[in-house]
């Protein structure tokens, strides 16, 4: 288990020499880059400029591990959600030329026109061809736990269910629907065989069990990144190496 950082928020107004300097100060892992952000590592990159993010990674011992797109396969309107898979095909590419492991995407909620189990099967859908493009590239789809319904843990193993694609994972996203009875467990379980990777958000929260969170993703043999997602800072570097020291010590049990 290795720690990341997602550049939203607190690393969104950095540009990507900044970004990969500041995380190599602070001992961080690894980085998924959200789009829309400063640091400019977008689908319309050039050949060339792509060459470039990745001979600026292969430099550092930061991974450049995903891309934190917004593309979303909820919609009633076909034509949108055929728009949001092109899309992700874009970050695939994007992915493959630059080395990042996975492509984030995310579901937003139930379009109140159209019957909950046809949304299912429409982002299910989506995350189909989207995994039929993937495997190609070296590339895996990564579904965030992500929206105000989609975000609860059945639907999530529903939706996973539905799409029976092996590759295509889910994000854990550290949200308080997790929580039952102040426990986790409950929720892990169901979303375990899927877990590719995992957002963290406020270490310090005593309302989320993160040490139970990391208990379990160590029963699990989860060997992957654990990644900072989190408001901005007035002090980024000296939020960086306090949260880093926080995560170290939930991390070793």
């Amino acid at each position: 288990m290795m720690l990341g950082a997602v550049t939203y928020n607190v690393l969104k107004d950095w540009d990507l020499e900044t970004v990969i300097t500041k995380l190599e100060e602070a001992q961080f892992e690894a980085v998924e880059l959200r789009t829309g952000h400063k640091h400019g590592v977008e689908p319309t990159l050039t050949t060339q400029e792509r060459a470039r993010v990745r001979a600026r990674f292969e430099r550092t011992k930061v991974r450049l591990l995903s891309y934190g797109s917004t593309c979303e396969f909820h919609a009633a309107d076909p034509a949108v959600r055929k728009k949001n898979v092109e899309d992700a095909k874009a970050f695939v590419d994007l992915a493959h030329d630059t080395g990042a492991w996975g492509v984030k995407v995310r579901p937003i909620g139930f379009p109140k026109e159209v019957p909950r189990e046809q949304t299912i099967q429409n982002i299910a859908a989506g995350l189909r061809e989207a995994g039929d493009y993937a495997p190609g590239k070296g590339v895996e789809i990564w579904l965030e736990v992500h929206g105000s319904q989609t975000q609860l843990p059945p639907v999530c193993a529903e939706i996973m269910k539905s799409t029976k694609h092996p590759s295509v994972g889910l994000c854990w996203n550290s949200n308080p629907t997790d929580v039952v009875n102040g426990s986790v467990k409950m929720s892990f379980d169901m979303l375990k065989p899927w877990i590719k990777s995992c957002h963290i958000n406020e270490l310090a929260n005593e309302k989320y069990p993160y040490r139970e969170l990391f208990t379990l993703l160590r029963q699990a043999r989860f060997e992957r990144y654990t990644l900072m997602e989190i408001a901005e800072s007035k002090d980024p570097e000296r939020f960086m190496r306090y949260y880093r020291a926080l995560w170290m010590e939930l991390a070793r049990g």
